[in-house]
């Protein structure tokens, strides 16, 4: 992104809210970190791995229905002279949709237990399944947040949501609620982000609203199809595993791996709304040449992360001993493909960001549609003979074709294509990272010091290589300058 995309409003709105709504996701990182420690710790591996699993499932459930719904929100919140009217259909469609869900999910608790072999996964199941209209209520209303521009209450809403999280896992579990108690932990977290959001925006509820969603249905479906793949994807390798022999203790190794990795989809839960309601913004007025300038900085954005993932790749055996102990020793190896396979992720959000705002939201299906049959063939194939390890290739080689898909159908709509020259410049630095964090042993909390040192470094490296324009570094200097004034 060049100088005049970054000094333009709308890219300085959305980059700052983008940050704002990424420290307060990146509180998911210490909290989350804390609460699955705790847990594994508590639990044990074979408790814990119950616990992922259900989490697992229940998170498809709820992902998939708020996609459902999210990106169609922001994109008509964003477009509407007065958003009440949509945001009521929109919430109460969703209310409906997420209450029906949870049923369903109680009925089949039992008959998805037997299929996984895991007979105690059937009660947690219909415990967890109370957390489905809250959780997606919740996210309706962060949705039509974005949409109307309102991301610093949106940041709050995530912060209320991770750190009464792990507050309410820790005092339930204590109790002696052991399982129950981390579940009723993560319903009592949607309940309070659910309030937060309802602090700033207080959309209708009604059954009339409910059924005008069918009017917006030729938009939705397509991003229905989409949403649902990506879901089914996301965790079926845990699912997988599980299925095809795996015991509880290797899904809660599985599962700790999968915690480890999941700052790139952080990034890709922050930025990418805002994004989507930018660009819509854009399109809409007719600044098709500024449009152009957005997505083609997101795409660069997605490859400055290559490094960090390289980093964290070289760094896990001692971060898993740091986090969670030598128990969970097996889950080290397979964090490197997972960190791979959720930058590739973020790429896969970005360029669908990009598409539903140029009005091609079909592309994104004939993308992301056959993703879950081909990856479910591959994890039959593979994981008998490969186990967990297979499984994580499979997901990095899955994430990583769609992810080229998109970038091709982007490029075919609006000629945008992520820049070479960044390309060439993050892959250097991130050998560069590996190796000097692979050649870097550290056992305990120095390893804390060792990622914050590498990735200072590479920060610097990108800076020396000429990565950043001058006003871009102008642009932080600015930032640092005005965070760092005392208040008046």
């Amino acid at each position: 992104m060049g100088t005049d995309g970054i000094a333009a409003t709308p890219v300085r709105r959305m980059v700052a809210g983008g940050v704002r709504v990424f420290l307060a996701e990146s509180l998911l990182i210490p909290t989350g970190l804390l609460t699955a420690a705790y847990l594994a710790r508590r639990l044990g591996p074979e408790g814990y791995g119950i616990f992922m699993v259900a989490a697992a499932l229940v998170a498809w459930v709820e992902w998939s229905l708020t996609a459902v719904f999210s990106r169609a929100s922001v994109r008509f919140v964003a477009e509407a002279a007065d958003w009440r009217p949509i945001g009521s259909t929109l919430v109460s469609a969703q209310l409906a949709l997420a209450a029906a869900a949870a049923a369903l999910l109680w009925i089949l608790a039992e008959p998805i237990a037997g299929l996984l072999g895991i007979p105690r996964l059937a009660g947690t199941l219909r415990l967890f399944a109370f957390d489905i209209p809250p959780f997606c209520l919740a996210q309706a209303h962060r949705s039509i947040l974005i949409g109307i521009g309102s991301f610093s209450e949106r940041a709050l809403a995530a912060a209320a949501r991770w750190t009464s999280r792990l507050l309410l896992v820790v005092f339930l579990v204590e109790l002696g609620l052991s399982i129950e108690g981390a579940v009723l932990g993560s319903i009592g977290a949607s309940l309070v982000e659910l309030a937060v959001c309802r602090r700033y925006v207080k959309p209708a509820f009604s059954a009339r609203a409910t059924l005008q969603v069918g009017r917006l249905w030729g938009y939705i479906a397509p991003l229905l199809l989409s949403a649902l793949a990506l879901r089914l994807y996301d965790r079926l390798d845990l699912v997988a595993l599980t299925a095809l022999g795996g015991r509880p203790e290797g899904a809660g190794h599985y599962g700790a791996a999968q915690s480890l990795a999941i700052l790139p989809s952080l990034l890709a839960l922050s930025f990418t709304p805002l994004l989507l309601a930018t660009l819509t913004r854009s399109f809409r007025d007719g600044a098709r040449a500024e449009a152009h300038r957005i997505g083609r900085g997101a795409l660069r954005a997605v490859l400055l992360l290559i490094p960090f993932a390289g980093l964290g790749a070289a760094a896990a055996p001692e971060v898993v001993g740091l986090i969670f102990g030598p128990a969970f020793a097996p889950a080290a190896p397979l964090i490197p493909p997972l960190l791979f396979a959720a930058v590739a992720l973020v790429l896969v959000a970005v360029t669908t960001a990009i598409l539903i705002a140029a009005g091609r939201p079909g592309l994104t299906v004939a993308c992301t549609a056959p993703l879950p049959v081909l990856a479910a063939a591959a994890y039959i194939a593979v994981i008998p003979v490969h186990g967990a390890r297979g499984a994580a290739f499979v997901t990095l080689a899955g994430a990583v074709l769609v992810a080229s898909s998109l970038v091709a159908a982007v490029y075919r709509v609006c000629r945008i294509l992520p820049p070479a020259a960044s390309a060439a410049r993050s892959g250097a630095v991130c050998a560069g990272a590996y190796a000097v964090a692979s050649l870097w042993s550290t056992s305990g909390a120095l390893v804390l010091v060792e990622l914050g040192v590498v990735a200072a470094g590479i920060v610097l490296a990108l800076v020396a290589a000429g990565e950043f324009t001058r006003g871009e570094l102008a642009m932080v200097r600015a930032w640092r300058g005005s965070a760092a004034a005392p208040a008046p």
